[in-house]
C-alpha cells in the first residue's frame, strides 16, 4: 500500500486492560470523527496493515481502540508503538478554517503589507502548537497557527492569508 493514499492519524500507545484494548493517542481529530470506520492500518516495517476495529471510544486525544483477533495484553503489545493510518478518501472533512497538515503543503502564504511571502514546505508541531514552516528568501520561517497571524485559508485558491508584526520576518 502506498502510504501517498494515506494519512497519520496517531499512534498506538500501550495495551488497556486484558481483552485486547489498546491506548491510542490521535493527532488532528477526535475519536468521534472514526465513528463508523471500520479498518485502521497500523505501520509494520515501512508498511501499512489492515486491522479491522471492534470498539473506539474516549474523548479528546486520548481513546481506546479494540481490533479483531487482538485478545490479549500480549498480543495488544505486539501493536503498541506503532503508527495509525486513514486512507485519504476516509478522512472527516476538516472545518471551515481549520485544515490537516499535509492539506496546506504548497500553498502560497501572504502578507497584509508584503504580499507574497513564500509557500509553506512543511506543518511542525512544538508542543501544542502547529507552526506553518515557509521558505523566505532562502531561509526558513515559522508562522504559528493562530490568531492574530491566520487570516484566513482558501482551500480552492491553496492560498493562506496572514497578518505579521512589522519586522517579523527579519529575525
Amino acid at each position: 500500500m502506498e502510504f501517498n493514499d494515506y494519512f497519520k492519524i496517531g499512534y498506538v500507545l500501550k495495551p488497556h486492560g486484558l481483552k485486547g484494548e489498546v491506548t491510542i493517542s490521535l493527532d488532528e481529530i477526535g475519536p468521534e470523527d472514526l465513528a463508523g470506520i471500520a479498518t485502521l492500518f497500523l505501520e509494520k516495517n515501512n508498511r501499512l496493515e489492515p486491522y479491522f476495529v471492534e470498539s473506539l471510544s474516549g474523548a479528546g486525544s486520548k481513546a481506546y481502540l479494540k481490533v479483531e483477533d487482538i485478545d490479549t495484553p500480549e498480543s495488544a503489545q505486539s501493536i503498541s508503538k506503532r503508527s495509525i493510518y486513514l486512507p485519504k478518501a476516509a478522512r472527516p472533512k476538516s472545518s471551515r478554517g481549520q485544515f490537516y497538515d499535509d492539506e496546506v503543503i504548497d500553498f502560497e502564504v501572504t502578507d497584509a503589507q508584503l504580499g507574497a511571502i513564500g509557500k509553506v514546505v512543511e506543518v511542525m508541531k512544538a508542543g501544542a502548537n502547529r507552526l506553518l514552516v515557509l521558505d523566505y528568501q532562502g531561509k526558513e520561517v515559522l508562522i504559528p497557527v493562530n490568531s492574530p497571524f491566520i487570516k484566513s485559508i482558501n482551500k480552492s485558491k491553496k492560498l493562506i492569508a496572514v497578518e505579521l508584526p512589522e519586522g517579523f520576518l527579519d529575525i
